[in-house]
Formats: C-alpha cells, sequence, structure tokens
C-alpha cells in the first residue's frame, strides 16, 4: 500500500494532464440508453479508505459518477490544519487534495477512474482556485459549486471575494478545453441552504450561475435542484430549470443534477429509503439526468461505504422501475408554472443590472433583488421569510425587495416552534408509516442544529 505523502508540489511546476474521458459525455450517453446517473456523497481522508470507497461504488448500478468530497480545512484554504490533522493521525471529513501529494492521489485513482466512471470533486468552497488546479493536475475535469451557492450558506467570505475567486477558477476550468479535455462545471444554486427556499429563487439561482459558468467559456454545465417538500411543486421547478437552461445555454452539453431531499432526513430506514425512491422517481419524471443519492444512515452519523453502495442500488432500482412503469400524459408545456414565472421573474430583474453578470449578482444581493431566506450571511439582506402552507408546498410569507409580486401568506411569521416543525416536515412525514408501537429515537444534536449549519454534512461540515 502506498503511504500518504503530504505537500503537495508548488503550483508553479503543475502539469495538467489530458483527460481521457468527459463527464458530460459520460452522463449523456446513459440518459440516451435511459439509466439515471447515480451519484454518492463521499469523502475520506485515509487514501487507501478514498480508493476502496470508489471501488465499491463504481459497480454499484449501471450508471455510476464516482465522488471525492473535499475536507472542510481544505474547503477554506487552510491546508495547514489539514496536514497537522493527518501528521497526527486524526481523520478529516473529506478528502485534503491540496496537501496530498499528485503521487497519492493518483494512486487513490489509478485503475478505478475510466470511460465508464468518471470522478467529480465536490468541496464547498468560496476559493477553489488551489482545488481546480490540483484537480486539473491530477487530470480530473469535473467539479461543482458556485459564486453563490458556495459562499452565502457556508461562512463569512464576503460576496465580492467569492464572485471574483470564481470567475478564476472558471476561466481556470475553461482554459483546460485547449488541453482536448471538455471540463465539467455543475451548479448548486438549486440546493441553498438544503430546505425552506422556495423552488422559484432555487431555480433562478441554478440558472445565473450555470450563465455565469458559460459566460466563463464552460461549455459542459448541470444545473442542480434539491427536492423538496412537494413532489408537484418539484416536478415543476425541474420543468421550470429546463426551460431556462434551454433559453440561457446555447452550444451547451448541459443537464439537470437533482439532489435527494438535504434537510433533517427520516430517523426510520423504511422512511429514509422511502425518500429516496421518491427523489428516484421525481428524476424519471422530469427527465433529470444524474440523482445524487443519501443513505438510511443521514439522520443519525456519516454513512458508510457499504451504506452508499446500497443507497445507490436503491435508486437505479426505484429509477428503472418508475420509468418502465410510467404512462405519458399529453399535457400543455410542463414548464409553464408558477416556479418558471418566479423564476424567470429573478433571472431577468438580475440579468437587468448589469452586463457582466458577476457585478449583475453582487447588485442584487445588494438591492435585496436576490434574498434567501434563514441565511445570516452579511451580504443577504435577510428580509425574505418562507413557510410550508396546507398543501406541503414552499411559500413566501415576506420577500422584502425582490420582484415577485403579492404574496398570499405575507406577514406569516414561524415562531421557533413552527421553525422546528418546518424543518422536520419532511422526516416525520416519511417516518409516519411507523407502527405507534415503535419509539422513535430522539434527534442527535448535529440534526437539532439550524439547517444551514447542518446541509451537506458529509461533505463539508462547517
Amino acid at each position: 500500500m502506498t503511504p500518504p505523502v503530504l505537500a503537495a508540489a508548488p503550483e508553479s511546476r503543475t502539469t495538467v494532464h489530458r483527460r481521457p474521458l468527459s463527464f458530460g459525455r459520460f452522463v449523456a450517453e446513459a440518459q440516451g440508453r435511459g439509466a439515471l446517473v447515480v451519484q454518492p456523497r463521499m469523502g475520506f481522508s485515509d487514501p487507501a479508505l478514498m480508493r476502496a470507497g470508489l471501488l465499491a461504488t463504481k459497480g454499484a448500478a449501471d450508471a455510476v459518477v464516482g465522488t471525492m468530497t473535499i475536507d472542510s480545512y481544505t474547503r477554506v484554504s487552510d491546508e495547514a490544519s489539514a496536514v497537522r490533522a493527518l501528521n497526527s493521525g486524526v481523520p478529516l471529513n473529506g478528502f485534503p487534495i491540496t496537501s496530498y501529494s499528485p503521487h497519492t492521489s493518483r494512486w487513490v485513482l489509478d485503475g478505478v477512474r475510466d470511460a465508464g466512471f468518471p470522478v467529480q470533486i465536490r468541496h464547498g468552497s468560496a476559493r477553489p482556485q488551489r482545488i481546480v488546479t490540483a484537480l486539473a493536475r491530477l487530470g480530473l475535469d469535473a467539479t461543482e459549486g458556485g459564486p453563490v451557492s458556495y459562499c452565502l450558506p457556508y461562512g463569512r467570505t464576503p460576496l465580492l471575494d467569492s464572485v471574483r475567486n470564481w470567475q478564476e477558477s472558471c476561466e481556470f476550468l475553461a482554459g483546460l478545453r485547449g488541453t482536448g479535455a471538455e471540463p465539467h462545471l455543475e451548479t448548486f444554486g438549486g440546493c441553498m441552504l438544503g430546505q425552506l427556499c422556495p423552488p422559484g429563487l432555487l431555480v433562478a439561482i441554478s440558472a445565473l450561475e450555470a450563465l455565469f459558468f458559460h459566460r466563463a467559456g464552460l461549455r459542459s454545465i448541470s444545473l442542480s435542484y434539491a427536492q423538496q417538500t412537494n413532489a408537484a411543486q418539484d416536478r415543476d421547478a425541474v420543468h421550470a430549470l429546463r426551460r431556462l437552461a434551454g433559453e440561457l445555454l446555447p452550444d451547451t452539453d448541459w443537464h439537470i443534477v437533482l439532489y435527494t431531499y438535504m434537510g433533517l432526513y427520516p430517523q426510520t430506514r423504511r422512511g429514509s429509503l422511502d425518500l429516496l425512491e421518491r427523489s428516484a422517481e421525481l428524476a424519471v419524471e422530469t427527465g433529470a439526468a444524474r440523482l445524487i443519492v443519501k443513505t438510511a444512515a443521514e439522520a443519525h452519523r456519516i454513512p458508510t461505504v457499504t451504506e452508499n453502495v446500497e443507497a445507490l442500488r436503491v435508486a437505479a432500482r426505484a429509477a428503472s422501475r418508475h420509468r418502465a412503469a410510467a404512462v405519458p400524459v399529453p399535457r400543455t408545456d410542463p414548464a409553464d408554472n408558477a416556479v418558471h414565472a418566479e423564476a424567470r421573474a429573478l433571472v431577468d430583474a438580475v440579468l437587468n443590472l448589469d452586463d457582466d453578470l458577476g457585478q449583475a449578482l453582487l447588485k442584487a444581493f445588494a438591492r435585496g433583488y436576490l434574498d434567501v431566506p434563514f441565511c445570516l450571511h452579511p451580504d443577504n439582506a435577510g428580509r425574505s421569510r418562507s413557510l410550508i402552507d396546507g398543501s406541503g408546498r414552499l411559500a413566501w410569507s415576506e420577500i422584502g425587495a425582490m420582484p415577485l409580486g403579492p404574496v398570499r401568506d405575507r406577514g406569516r411569521r414561524l415562531t421557533a416552534a413552527g421553525l422546528f416543525d418546518a424543518l422536520s416536515f419532511v422526516q416525520r412525514r416519511h417516518d409516519r408509516t411507523l407502527p405507534s408501537s415503535v419509539s422513535r429515537p430522539p434527534l442527535p444534536p448535529a440534526a437539532r442544529r439550524p439547517a444551514a449549519h447542518r446541509q451537506h454534512t458529509q461533505e463539508v461540515a462547517p
């Protein structure tokens, strides 16, 4: 076994290798043959465990994408702390790609990544330059994030800095096209805060980040959306996102990536697997090409490799069953819905602020045209509020300065108890199938933290 080697080579000596496959093409080919691409959320600091995890997930389903999630120290460019932890034998919550030498990281990938198993680097950083440089050094070219979605929920990095950092990173990735690669970048905008953000805003931010990537020169892009509280509303949202992508991203290979619900997860095995299956069915119904799965362990701890493999298989089987049983129903344009109208209004308002999209995003948040509910970042206006209405849909109760027209539930504000009820809405609904005689364990401390501090527990724990 190759031991860990720390201290990656200086960036000035970086060698970019040609990449043997295209992430976007892999997804497109899978979708063309009727397979939903499934992907885990997985990252380990031990190179041997990271390699074993990739190998285990590689054959879990017909179409699987591998994931190397980066640790929290690397996310904030604190490689010194990552190295100290590794030297002390302290495990991290992800793979420290900028602290290991390229030799070690290549050993992790050697014989694992191939034309049938692309690997994506996931990180959560508002300062991703060193991360994208490191992944390029390894011959990788797929990652994700965005100037808004990897800034506001995760810390206090000024939005101005994040926009600049992401502009540099996007231009670097786009430059890899000169080596024969087709780098792929996924927006995280459709997953803002994980829950309680009405879909119109999620769709708008995802579309705007995709356009930001496109204007920086990228031509292989995926647009994210996270499963929320109401299946019908989610269908409208994904159709709206597809329509916006088609309008905003000419000459681009794009697809939709759906995330299984990112909020408080069901505590029962039956409830958690049911929610996972519902997300796979949603992906099939809306034409999403890729699904980021969650496991039966999500409510309690970081999942094992075995649990990730199970989740991939459950999702793939559910998608296959649903595709086989689906009966086409003629209808009008599925994107002609309220979510699209709301997202289109937000996108147009931002694009009218400045020809430079980075500047337009800064102005939009400064003026409150984009305002994420329950987000405490200093650059977020913080005047918007949301709730779950009687039908289980996410709705606005306050819109601040966002150009969204009248709000039906204006003035209804959540109490502390009401907020917890909203945060646990999906969890309670899917755990409700348990017999009343079965007691449920109390929420672990991590699950009782607010959503803004708990999302992406495995990927980028704060």
